[in-house]
């Protein structure tokens, strides 16, 4: 599975700025809980989370 796409994350951050009443100077945050949720959805429907739009784990070195 890959991770949700940008616009994705940008219209649920936009819903969640809507719902929190469009507050001043936290969409960051607001990106990350999109971001979070959406990738949270991907899993409950059985996806296997990899790729998650360039955030991976970091692999140990050898």
């Amino acid at each position: 599975m890959t991770g949700p796409t940008e616009q994705e994350i940008r219209t649920r951050a936009y819903e969640l700025w809507k719902d929190a009443g469009e507050p001043h100077g936290n969409m960051d945050q607001l990106w990350y809980k999109a971001e979070k949720e959406l990738l949270a959805r991907k899993v409950a429907n059985g996806e296997t989370p990899c790729g998650m739009n360039g955030h991976h784990k970091p692999t140990s070195v050898q």
